[in-house]
């Protein structure tokens, strides 16, 4: 079995931005670059990687370009005590999510999908108030447009590597 994630990166500077944090408060910066989670992670048996593949291709044609807005920090608790930039809602993004949770892939979504940028987790919890605070502080505001996404798979380390990009189509969703 091989674990996968379908993901959207953010142009460099935004990326840059948000490793300024990560590097210090997110366990997993070394792990994986900053990204928008598309599909939670999942497990494949190397016998279904081309129709998974294919699939994605399909959902690929049928999307186009997007821009996204971020405006704020926000957070997971007290559910978790992760800190993230918050993707403002966007019908095409969720529709995406859906899409990716359907027909060849099972849908294991373990909560309602909330698209985001990690900034910080995993943190005690003064120090996530402390950053929190902080960040709540500054003004964000970013757009950022999304014409691909990336199929990654995870090494024996833990960390992702890109699998294959598919950019999207005309169609349209």
């Amino acid at each position: 079995m091989i674990k996968y994630g379908i993901v959207a990166f953010p142009p460099k500077k935004i990326q840059d931005i948000a490793n300024s944090f990560r590097k210090r408060y997110d366990p997993h910066y070394a792990l994986i670059p900053p990204h928008i989670t598309l599909k939670e992670s999942f497990e494949v048996d190397e016998s279904r990687e081309e129709s998974i593949i294919n699939a994605l291709k399909q959902i690929a044609n049928e999307v186009k370009h997007m821009t996204v807005q971020i405006n704020k920090v926000s957070t997971f608790a007290p559910v978790t005590n992760t800190i993230y930039f918050k993707i403002e809602s966007n019908e095409q993004l969720t529709t995406l999510n859906n899409k990716l949770n359907q027909g060849s892939f099972s849908d294991n979504r373990t909560h309602p999908y909330v698209p985001h940028i990690t900034l910080a987790q995993k943190l005690v919890e003064d120090e996530y108030s402390d950053v929190l605070g902080r960040l709540k502080m500054e003004n964000f505001q970013f757009e950022i447009e999304i014409d691909r996404f990336q199929l990654l798979y995870q090494l024996e380390n833990g960390s992702w590597t890109v699998y294959e990009s598919f950019v999207f189509g005309e169609e349209g969703i």
